[in-house]
């Protein structure tokens, strides 16, 4: 399917748009597509970058996969949004039956972006570009599946250079909130969000199996940490999940990683999914910068 128009925000965006190409990369269970902007060099960082949607929904065309692409390049990134096999829908409100649960399930969506984000760490080693610049990032699931593709990839040597998380869910149980959180979640606010039960349902339906919930690649929030590249957190501030991504910054941190752990203000979970609104252009704006940042300090 072509990428979508008109949705970017700027002139230079639309002129990326001239330059986005579809592809996919070979996988252990076969192809996994992929969508390629801007063109990489020396001095540009690289992000293969993934969209979230609780495991089971979201594709290269929604915004937080599309848009964020086009306008990362627009920040002069080069960015590979890669999609995932996803899992089968689940619901909020019932709780997920016991057993192990057919169909796709972790490890498979894992495993499509590990061998993504090596097919693209050859193809740039083979064109002369510099492996030590491409991060690796996602958003809200995507982030989840970001971080333990960095615990797959198991050394400093094999995966990415930097780490980038927005909103992101990392724990098999949703962590306690903060104090300061809680206030700022009383009220309207405190409408549809995550609760520890829907993060449960979600996870164990990603997972598909208690054993699997134990899995550190699956969950990396809690695992051994101390091989993990820089990493910048970017959380929502009206968002219960901001309890893992604070969970996770204190547990690299623990680890002696260089982490960043900040929340966009007046912004809710998702908000890289509403393009040319102020949340997205800030959010993007403090991703752009923050990888150019790290890959001037590795020239």
């Amino acid at each position: 399917m072509p990428p979508r128009t008109g949705s970017a925000g700027t002139a230079r965006a639309e002129r990326i748009l001239e330059t986005v190409t579809d592809t996919a990369f070979p996988g252990p269970h076969g192809p996994v597509p992929a969508r390629l902007y801007g063109s990489p060099d020396t001095a540009t960082p690289t992000l293969v970058w993934l969209h979230g949607g609780a495991f089971s929904h979201g594709d290269l065309n929604m915004p937080e996969a599309h848009d964020v692409g086009l306008g990362l390049a627009a920040r002069g990134i080069h960015v590979i949004s890669v999609d995932y096999r996803r899992v089968p829908p689940w619901s909020p409100f019932r709780k997920t039956r016991p057993g192990k649960l057919p169909g796709i399930r972790f490890p498979v969506p894992l495993e499509d972006v590990t061998a993504a984000f090596t097919a693209v760490a050859k193809s740039l080693s083979d064109g002369g570009v510099e492996t030590t610049r491409i991060a690796l990032g996602g958003a809200s699931a995507g982030a989840c599946l970001a971080a333990g593709a960095t615990l797959d990839l198991g050394t400093r040597q094999n995966g990415p250079s930097s780490l980038v998380l927005a909103y992101p869910t990392l724990h098999a149980q949703l962590p306690p909130l903060q104090q300061e959180v809680k206030r700022k979640l009383r009220g309207p606010r405190g409408l549809w969000q995550f609760t520890p039960a829907t993060v449960e349902r979600m996870n164990r339906n990603y997972a598909g199996s208690l054993q699997n919930m134990n899995d550190p690649r699956a969950f990396p929030g809690g695992a051994d940490l101390s091989q993990f590249p820089d990493t910048l957190i970017l959380n929502a501030e009206y968002d219960t999940l901001r309890a893992s991504g604070d969970a996770f910054a204190s547990e690299l941190a623990a680890h002696h990683v260089s982490v960043e752990n900040e929340y966009q203000p007046g912004t809710r979970h998702g908000f890289l999914n509403r393009p040319a609104t102020p949340a997205m252009t800030t959010g993007l704006d403090r991703i752009a910068s923050w990888l150019q940042t790290r890959a001037r300090s590795r020239m």
